[in-house]
């Protein structure tokens, strides 16, 4: 049988883990939000720093991974992560948050099966298992974490350290949260007519309509990506209506795998 031309292969099969949602945003925009739920007693999750960036779908090709989002931010052009990075107890080399945001920003911590979002210095100096420090932390016990005219972590003050005020606006944005039972991971789309963005403040009202007690917010923009099933779900683009094939090339990622 001859084989198909690559435009003409069929889309990935969608998992039953994996829903695509329309949100309807307060002034009537729309945005599209992708979901990937995990149960937390069956999934061991990860921190993975790319040895080379690289877009995550190819990355996760290469190394036989087929559950990954997007981890933490990272610096241009020498693409080291920003913020604190540690996999199995080991500080891994990064550039760290300017003072003194670094010592609070909020961290993804694995240690033996246990995911928590929390504070960095709500952790110990040198904590055991993965870290992965991103932030603003969008949710916490439930109910936003964001308050209005409120930096509590400098995301705003520290706006130089990124490409842009990732505090203002509504842009393609990733998240991670956490349930009573499940982990659950966030891109949304943006940047188009058909798709506005979200906010912060309103990822997290995303996030508590699904039922997270906590979440964090990670990288955005060109970098959201989100690979289920082995496949990019998202659509990510570099500037309004300019489509960004594969993504950008990412530095870290968080990577979930059924529990051994």
């Amino acid at each position: 049988m001859a084989s198909r031309p690559a435009h003409q292969l069929a889309p990935a099969p969608v998992p039953a883990h994996l829903r695509r949602m329309r949100v309807t945003l307060a002034d009537g925009l729309r945005t599209t939000v992708h979901v990937a739920r995990y149960d937390l007693a069956r999934t061991a999750l990860r921190v993975a720093l790319l040895r080379r960036p690289a877009p995550l779908e190819a990355w996760c090709a290469a190394q036989g991974v087929d559950e990954a989002l997007v981890g933490g931010f990272f610096t241009r052009p020498d693409t080291r992560p920003l913020g604190e990075v540690r996999t199995r107890g080991m500080a891994r080399r990064f550039t760290p948050f300017d003072a003194p945001w670094g010592a609070s920003r909020a961290c993804v911590h694995v240690e033996r099966g246990r995911v928590r979002i929390a504070a960095r210095d709500e952790l110990a100096r040198q904590p055991r298992g993965d870290v992965l420090q991103a932030g603003p932390l969008l949710v916490r016990g439930g109910e936003t974490a964001l308050r209005d005219c409120d930096d509590a972590e400098g995301f705003s003050a520290g706006a130089h350290q990124f490409d842009s005020d990732i505090t203002a606006g509504r842009y393609p944005r990733a998240a991670l949260g956490i349930s009573r039972h499940e982990l659950i991971a966030v891109a949304c789309d943006g940047r188009s007519r058909t798709d506005a963005g979200l906010t912060l403040p309103e990822l997290a009202s995303v996030l508590i309509e699904l039922g997270a007690l906590d979440a964090l917010n990670l990288d955005g923009g060109g970098s959201t990506s989100l690979v289920c099933g082995g496949a990019l779900r998202n659509r990510p683009r570099a500037q309004f209506g300019i489509p960004l094939p594969g993504g950008r090339p990412v530095a870290t990622a968080l990577v979930f795998a059924a529990r051994e």
